[in-house]
């Protein structure tokens, strides 16, 4: 009997030999599997002089301005444009496809970007923001360290956060930084709304673009000046820069974008959405930034008051919503009293379609931001309603596609269009359905 065991333990790993189960004792080079119990490279002071920053084209509308904060503090930093099949496939080699869309993307930007041969692997990092919540996007730091250590072991990734995830491993915030920050996502707001309400009547092509472009300019020199908290002469500026492009008198088809944070604003998630509306004669409703930040926000004070959790915590979030709330009432009164444009959704009234709706203590992902603002725009005219969704996001599932009924019924002259945006799925098949969407709201126009 003890010749019969000593046999089958010398059989085993050495990890499991003389009777003892050690869990996990196996090495990551054994077993091929990488363990992030490992150490890993960390963006140190230093690096901020000699490294490059890599950041996925999330925010199209937003990184001029939010770059351009970022610079000031010093770190070098680039938004990568790269796209294409290439980058997807890329994606897919690191990051199971039951892993959210979002994540392959970001992945494969980074690791094609490093395989260009434009980057010095040895002083490169890479940033990705985390909201915090229960969603897979805060979980994808280990996913992008996995990739990395496969291929570029020496590139650190950053965590641009603030919810006290990656300590010691994001970018050094201060009071100042991130009011800048604040203030950049109101302006980036504004000017993406006043954009996509200019551009499809602009009777000079490109008018547009140019009116932006003198914006972006403008509150850059503000947040260099120190001037950027001047918000009324700011928000002045860039209503009557773009009222001044001249546009013709028509009526076009509205069409609202809501869903997961990534595939509603990148053009590589989305496969350029709004360029495409634009393209089918269509004026693009693109819900602002902030109200995504102001949902993160706000959902700390209800994990208070609906679970009795973080109380201290949520004082301070109260403190901040308050505030930030504050800044955008001021610009929706601005707007309206402008006259010439369509004012940003008040958050507050978001929050009350939500609950016409779904209980706000659904936030897992967009949660019930997604059904409010399908609500929120069904109420203020903007009917027809692309809802993007990533394949693998469960909560955008649930809280979008499985909302929409409830909606629809609230708002029946609704027309929302749920579109999956997956590595399997085509850029035909996705403008088809939308295609399907736009007939029946020509059909009412």
């Amino acid at each position: 009997m003890k010749e019969d065991f000593e046999s089958l333990s010398a059989s085993l790993h050495p990890s499991l030999r003389g009777g003892e189960v050690r869990i996990g004792a196996r090495s990551s080079a054994e077993s091929g599997i990488a363990d992030f119990t490992d150490d890993y490279p960390r963006f140190t002071h230093e690096m901020k002089a000699t490294h490059t920053i890599l950041v996925p084209d999330m925010l199209p509308w937003h990184f001029d301005l939010l770059v351009h904060v970022i610079r000031r503090e010093g770190y070098k930093v680039e938004v990568l444009h790269n796209e294409g099949r290439e980058v997807i496939d890329e994606g897919l080699k690191h990051v199971h496809n039951d892993t959210c869309f979002p994540a392959l993307c970001v992945i494969g930007q980074y690791l094609n970007a490093l395989k260009s041969g434009k980057y010095d692997p040895e002083h490169t990092a890479v940033l990705i923001t985390q909201s915090g919540g229960g969603c897979r996007a805060s979980n994808y730091v280990p996913l992008i360290r996995k990739a990395l250590k496969a291929e570029f072991p020496s590139v650190p990734v950053l965590s641009l956060n603030f919810s006290g995830l990656e300590k010691g491993n994001g970018l050094e915030l201060n009071p100042g930084f991130i009011l800048r920050l604040a203030y950049s996502i109101f302006y980036g707001d504004l000017i993406m709304s006043c954009f996509n309400q200019t551009k499809p009547y602009e009777v000079k092509e490109g008018a547009s673009a140019e009116a932006r472009v003198v914006c972006v300019e403008e509150i850059k020199r503000a947040l260099d000046r120190g001037k950027y908290r001047k918000l009324k002469r700011y928000v002045l500026f860039i209503l009557n820069t773009f009222a001044a492009v001249p546009v013709k008198s028509e009526k076009k088809i509205k069409v609202g974008i809501v869903g997961e944070i990534y595939v509603k604003y990148s053009p590589l998630g989305n496969s350029h959405l709004e360029d495409f509306l634009l393209q089918e004669g269509c004026e693009p409703v693109v819900p602002a930034l902030m109200d995504f930040i102001l949902y993160c926000i706000i959902n700390n004070v209800n994990d208070a008051k609906l679970y009795g959790k973080n109380k201290k915590t949520a004082a301070v979030f109260k403190l901040v919503y308050r505030y930030a709330y504050g800044k955008q009432k001021k610009i929706i009164k601005w707007t309206k009293q402008h006259g010439r444009y369509e004012p940003m959704h008040d958050f507050e009234r978001l929050r009350a379609c939500a609950d016409l709706v779904i209980n706000q203590g659904v936030k897992m992902g967009e949660g019930w931001l997604i059904p409010a603002e399908m609500a929120a725009l069904a109420e203020t005219g903007t009917e027809n309603i692309v809802c993007a969704q990533p394949f693998g996001c469960l909560p955008n599932h649930i809280a979008g596609k499985g909302a929409a009924r409830v909606v629809r019924k609230l708002y029946p002259d609704a027309n929302i269009v749920p579109v999956d945006y997956d590595p399997s799925a085509t850029k035909v098949n996705q403008e088809n359905r939308i295609k399907l969407m736009l007939a029946t709201a020509r059909e009412k126009l």
